[in-house]
């Protein structure tokens, strides 16, 4: 809260060291609270939702097939974010409720002067105008100062993770907001796009330029015995073939006789002589994605949400 601050260079040096270790391991602790309670509110918001389908009549009979479809349903089933929220914010009420009834009384403040201290505290907003267990003398002050750090600690708890879950709900209304825009957005450039009339394409593994095709366009036609002689103008398929055109990969390995063990041959002679050949890619290694990891990324799991 700012009460307490260090006024030596060896105090100040001692808080930059105990920071590192204390900060990660608080939110390490913050992270395993939000992934048990989380989970707990799962398990319970599970039962409610098995009770529900139980008084539906959603069994299907006594088959053990039906009881197996339905136990598999059960594990697919994911909590609703909306819920857990509701949950966690009531927890945080509650706390805060508690709290203020006992903080009101002992530092002579006004119960709202305590529901803003506690929001204060447990969000770990820490302004210091409203600071407790800093008067001289009280009463059972052993007591009040263990009830002051359970509060404060299962305060902050349930408020880190209640503002990790709104962080999911104010994702999703973000993501829906940009799906709209990007719906009108393609909306607007279909109704600018022209329809262009198809292009005609030639004969595939062909390439004709345009003054040899009107060249045999106007060649006058074969005699009898250049009709007989035997010509190689001819494809695998029985089609013509003009002598500018390329002939397919098909067509040359059939006519040089060249197979597929000889190619492979080849390239591992060529692999030993030390000679340079292209390798098949590698595999996509799956790469890092922005909330993949900390306590957006649990409780996305949890939830079943894309972080993505």
């Amino acid at each position: 809260f700012g009460m307490t601050t260090p006024q030596t260079i060896e105090g100040k040096i001692l808080v930059v060291l105990y920071g590192f270790l204390g900060c990660s391991g608080a939110f390490l602790f913050f992270n395993l609270f939000l992934e048990r309670i989380i989970t707990f509110l799962a398990y319970i918001l599970r039962y409610f939702h098995e009770m529900d389908l139980r008084r539906k009549g959603m069994f299907g009979g006594d088959r053990r097939d039906s009881q197996i479809s339905y136990e598999d349903n059960l594990d697919q089933w994911k909590p609703s974010v909306y819920w857990v929220m509701l949950y966690l914010f009531l927890g945080c009420v509650f706390l805060a409720i508690c709290a203020s009834a006992l903080y009101s009384p002992v530092e002579n403040w006004t119960y709202f002067e305590s529901l803003y201290f506690c929001f204060v505290a447990f969000a770990t907003i820490g302004f210091g105008d409203y600071v407790s267990s800093q008067q001289p003398y009280y009463n059972n002050v052993e007591w009040y100062r263990l009830g002051n750090f359970i509060f404060i600690v299962c305060g902050s708890c349930f408020m880190y993770s209640l503002f990790n879950v709104i962080s999911i709900v104010i994702k999703q209304f973000l993501n829906w907001v940009i799906k709209k825009s990007d719906c009108r957005c393609t909306c607007l450039k279909k109704s600018k796009v022209q329809i262009r009339p198809p292009i005609p394409r030639g004969r595939r593994n062909a390439i004709t330029p345009e003054h040899l095709k009107q060249t045999n366009r106007t060649a006058p036609p074969k005699t009898a015995a250049e009709i007989n002689e035997p010509d190689s103008t001819y494809d695998s398929e029985g089609e013509r073939r003009n002598s500018d055109e390329m002939i397919s990969m098909q067509d040359f390995l059939k006519s040089n006789k060249v197979s597929l063990a000889v190619m492979q041959k080849e390239l591992h002679e060529s692999a030993l002589r030390g000679r340079a050949i292209i390798l098949p890619p590698r595999p996509s290694v799956e790469e890092f994605k922005p909330g993949s990891v900390g306590p957006l990324a649990i409780a996305s799991r949890k939830f079943g949400e894309d972080i993505a």
